[in-house]
């Protein structure tokens, strides 16, 4: 027996969660675990670049604990019975480690950089902007519905990491860094 990938049950702008539950397509826990979704695939789009080999590891690592939250925000907290993996608190912690190895070889941060300087760095750029959007709609979720604060901890431990990833990034591929200097 072979699966079909569309089931034709959403038409109608419905979804379920796992749970079963049903709910609008623009509820915002489906913009949520979305919005994690799309920050998922620009995760792998800065993976498929010329990046050293420790960086693409924890970035697949990264994809993995993203799916692991797109299932808990899928999830009816009222009906689901199903086993879906966990957040760890070490999984924040290998983010800040890898911070902390990025920090001591870049130079000091002296104000805000403008994003860009190369497809690669811009791309972090990008990462980070739509986590900290994912980061948003999960407290928003957050304020009517169970979610783990470790999912909120951990969205906003990785748009850090991915801001020192694209400085990171600047310093192996020669970008330049553009501080921004606000005009007084």
């Amino acid at each position: 027996m072979t699966f079909k990938i569309y089931t034709k049950t959403g038409d109608k702008g419905q979804t379920s969660l796992i749970g079963g539950t049903r709910v609008p397509k623009h509820h915002i826990r489906i913009e949520t675990y979305g919005t994690v979704d799309e920050l998922n695939s620009y995760i792998g789009l800065i993976r498929d670049q010329q990046i050293d080999e420790n960086s693409r590891r924890i970035l697949i690592e990264i994809q993995d604990r993203l799916f692991t939250i797109g299932s808990s925000l899928a999830s009816d907290p009222e009906k689901s019975k199903i086993k879906i993996p966990d957040l760890k608190e070490e999984d924040i912690t290998l983010l800040e480690k890898e911070m902390d190895k990025m920090d001591e070889v870049l130079p000091e941060l002296r104000s805000f950089v403008l994003p860009g300087g190369h497809t690669t760095v811009s791309f972090c750029h990008i990462a980070r902007c739509v986590c900290r959007r994912a980061e948003r709609l999960t407290i928003h979720l957050s304020e009517n519905d169970f979610v783990s604060d470790l999912v909120i901890k951990y969205l906003n431990r990785l748009s850090d990491y991915l801001f020192m990833l694209s400085r990171k990034l600047s310093q192996d591929l020669h970008a330049q860094e553009i501080p921004w200097k606000p005009r007084m």
